[in-house]
């Protein structure tokens, strides 16, 4: 099996007085490994992959190659920048070229060759479709075109494993595709990836590993065959099938 390249111990994240979000999560993720965590609104999905980002500051320990990443304050955007992060609402920046978006951060964090990385994104916007939108503002983009800006944004820095947080969630259905085939290509290439998402034939399609998530909690994780043809729990049987409910009357 290949190396373990990040993984919690413990995890556990609360807001406030409240109730634990995330309850002790024990997780590990393979290099060339695509894990996707799907469950109900509110388990705590999306607050988990902004830990594995160091967005939030969580109990537990997070380890990447086997090194506790989320104890060293100074070191924090250094470690963040091998995380790569997606969000499901672009975060472009209105006033900046799509090049520009996606070679701001290699070279004032990462302090590369603007030549070099100029080079880098031309050929990451023309592998997901977008050559020539690289002088067009994010406002003259659909919002499938500007997912797969924030995708190859993500990629330029050559993070050692990607997370995509709901990122078809904001897309009309008909956008939904296009951004899907690029994270099934990725996953093809072997990139390692962790994502939340609500596309059930999606997931079964591009998992290696599916962890159902539930109040905070690792419910069940398994094959995706097993999964969703199979579900343990009365709890994933429940989740699954009132996904099918809604997904007919569509």
């Amino acid at each position: 099996m290949e190396q373990v390249i990040l993984e919690t111990a413990g995890l556990t994240k609360s807001f406030e007085q409240g109730a634990a979000v995330l309850k002790k999560i024990d997780f590990s993720i393979h290099q060339g490994e695509v894990v996707v965590i799907v469950g109900p609104s509110g388990c705590g999905k999306s607050t988990f992959l902004r830990c594995l980002n160091l967005l939030e500051e969580a109990e537990g320990d997070i380890l990447l190659e086997g090194k506790i990443i989320n104890k060293e304050k100074k070191n924090i955007h250094r470690y963040r920048e091998q995380i790569g992060m997606v969000f499901q609402s672009y975060e472009l920046f209105p006033h900046k070229t799509v090049l520009d978006n996606v070679t701001l951060a290699p070279l004032l964090v990462q302090k590369r060759e603007k030549e070099e990385v100029r080079q880098e994104a031309e050929k990451l916007l023309s592998r997901v479709g977008l050559a020539e939108k690289a002088k067009s503002y994010p406002r003259q983009l659909s919002g499938g075109q500007k997912q797969r800006v924030a995708i190859v944004r993500a990629l330029i820095m050559h993070p050692k494993v990607l997370l995509l947080d709901e990122i078809t969630a904001a897309l009309d259905p008909e956008m939904v595709r296009e951004v899907l085939q690029v994270v099934l290509e990725l996953a093809r290439e072997g990139m390692t990836m962790v994502i939340v998402t609500h596309e059930m034939e999606f997931a079964r399609a591009v998992a290696d590993r599916v962890i159902f998530l539930d109040q905070g909690e690792i419910v069940e994780e398994e094959k995706p065959e097993e999964f969703f043809s199979y579900p343990k729990t009365d709890r994933a049987k429940k989740f699954l099938n009132t996904f099918h409910y809604e997904a007919l009357e569509i």
